[in-house]
């Protein structure tokens, strides 16, 4: 990946125009979310990870979409109050995007460039979901709904991890704590 990352236009869960210039320098990780998926839980976990890490340069980027099973019907509005009242999300939401297929964001093609492969039981949560009839598409496609692309400080994603991978896992946890001793 290149810095450009930090020039891809996004915009906040409130609609304004950003890019993640403001997070150079952080250590981010970076997941696409939904609200009505079995992993939303996943939420209550991502909270706890960004409240202990987010003092020493760390912060998780909560990119909304609906591509799996429609499980982000919502608004921005709606979804933003969902994640701040249920689960007391203080980490940055942004606007829904595509992660995958057509239309796909700019900022996902970068990240599944640079990594194409996840971490975790991809291959396991792959087999789980054909089993329910789901096509999960190419392997190096966003699988499901709570992806995780770890990214250094220097804008470089450097891991993915596989959506069944949870917040406290201790692969994703010390993934983290490395590059956040890192300079």
């Amino acid at each position: 990946m290149t810095a450009s990352l930090y020039d891809i236009p996004v915009h906040r869960i409130d609609g304004s125009p950003t890019t993640l210039r403001a997070y150079d320098g952080k250590v981010l990780l970076i997941v696409n979310v939904a609200s009505q998926c079995g992993l939303t839980p996943q939420y209550t976990g991502l909270e706890s990870l960004y409240e202990r890490f987010a003092d020493r340069g760390f912060e998780i980027l909560g990119f909304p979409a609906n591509e799996f099973g429609a499980q982000e019907p919502g608004s921005n509005a709606e979804i933003q109050e969902f994640c701040s009242t249920k689960f007391g999300v203080k980490f940055p939401m942004f606007e829904k995007i595509v992660v995958k297929g057509d239309g796909q964001h700019p900022l996902y093609r970068e990240l599944v460039a640079a990594q194409p492969s996840a971490r975790g039981d991809a291959a396991g949560f792959r087999t789980q979901l054909k089993g329910y009839g789901i096509d999960t598409g190419r392997e190096e496609e966003i699988l499901w709904n709570f992806e995780k692309f770890l990214v250094d400080r220097h804008g470089n994603a450097v891991a993915r991890f596989a959506p069944s991978t949870k917040p406290d896992d201790p692969e994703l946890v010390s993934a983290i704590e490395r590059e956040l001793a890192r300079s």
